[in-house]
């Protein structure tokens, strides 16, 4: 018995970061019907955010190194969430409605995220902070003083390419003098490692398994997550807009909503999500370039199998994937028959799905069979959009 409340346990905490994740994908899908594949990168920024905090205070030595969660998670956040804002108001407000064009545009994000994270250095910031200001600061000085002139379209491209140029120059000559400050890669492709503060260290016993702290921390800060979505979903104005526009986009642009700003800040919402999830995972393995690739299938699937954007199907779908797939690949499952008997069957059964991988095959076709009775998920959508 204590072997299964173990891994019901580690189940748990898996579900927790998958509830996190799944939170700010399933508002993101479920109000623009957006497959944002960049989410899982998304987590990454926000893994490495928490990397780059703990660095800096453990220059302050102790007790403040011990704080550091505290500015880390805020940090992860708003990384994220400045990140999908730039996502959604450079690339993915001029493909709604075309998703196709959508998922290869943001599966193409992710791919520049992985790499940006590979390579950058002080030269990469250099030369993309003078381009952002040169473009945008151009754009908007031309804006301001040509207003609606036909001329307008070309004038922006053509501030594109010499902004690209003048911070392509920049950064070639600031490299030809060959500083390793300016040269070295901040990260590199090398995995690091995010050490918990010392009261997340250890555990304590409940029963003959220890329980890790850093697990019950993430599972409580899952918790306040969701009460602050649902808070802001449901006890707020601006949630009340959201769900006005998930239901009925055009009555509620008639009605005066701006659904533009609800899209833009409702996905920079999710995307903050997505940050702190990534907070979160960094205190479960090392922390990567492709960190986020092991959790974006299971996010997609906990959204697909709750109903697209219901906070209580997303629950109940996690807490299933989460636990289901950390009690048959750990092989919790195994120890509860015996080899031989009447039950041998079902000892090889579990045996044979005693892998992480294994154990993600037979969750999805599970997944797959239990789609074919409810197609639109355990709570289906609502309103107009289930006509869609």
């Amino acid at each position: 018995m204590s072997v299964l409340l173990e891994g019901i346990f580690n189940g748990l905490s898996t579900s927790s970061v998958l509830l996190i994740a799944a939170l700010g994908l399933a508002i993101v899908f479920g109000l623009m019907g957006v497959i944002n594949l960049a989410h899982g990168e998304l987590m990454m920024l926000g893994a490495y955010s928490t990397f780059v905090v703990q660095n800096l205070f453990q220059g302050f030595g102790e007790p403040w190194f011990d704080l550091y969660i505290f500015a880390a998670l805020p940090v992860a956040f708003l990384v994220a969430a400045i990140a999908g804002l730039v996502l959604e108001r450079q690339v993915i407000r001029y493909l709604y409605g075309r998703p196709l064009e959508t998922l290869l545009a943001t599966w193409g994000v992710s791919l520049i995220l992985q790499q940006f994270v590979r390579s950058v250095n002080w030269i990469m910031v250099l030369v993309v902070g003078i381009f952002l200001l040169l473009y945008f600061g151009g754009t908007w000085l031309i804006k301001r003083q040509a207003g609606g002139k036909p001329w307008l379209g070309k004038a922006q491209v053509i501030l594109f390419f010499l902004s690209v140029a003048i911070a392509s120059i920049s950064g070639f000559a600031v490299a030809q003098g060959n500083s390793p400050l300016w040269n070295r890669a901040w990260f590199g492709a090398r995995n690091v490692n995010v050490s918990a503060p010392t009261w997340l260290r250890g555990g304590f016993a409940i029963g003959t398994f220890q329980v890790p702290s850093t697990r019950i921390f993430i599972i409580f800060l899952t918790l306040l997550c969701l009460l602050a979505v649902y808070l802001i979903f449901y006890r707020s104005n601006w949630g009340l807009r959201i769900r006005a526009v998930t239901q009925n986009r055009g009555m509620s642009a008639c009605l005066g909503i701006p659904t533009g700003q609800v899209d833009a800040l409702t996905f920079a919402l999710g995307s903050g999500l997505a940050g702190i999830a990534g907070c979160a995972i960094s205190f479960l393995g090392a922390v990567g370039p492709n960190i986020g690739q092991n959790y974006i299938i299971n996010t997609f699937m906990v959204v697909v199998v709750g109903g697209v954007g219901n906070l209580l199907g997303t629950i109940i779908a996690s807490l299933a994937i989460g636990v289901s797939s950390d009690l048959i690949g750990s092989g919790t499952l195994i120890r509860l028959f015996p080899a031989e008997g009447a039950l041998q069957p079902l000892y090889e059964f579990f045996t044979f799905f005693a892998t992480t991988s294994m154990a993600r095959v037979l969750v999805f076709a599970l997944i797959i069979l239990f789609l074919q009775i409810k197609p639109a998920g355990i709570f289906p959508p609502k309103g107009r959009t289930a006509e869609l």
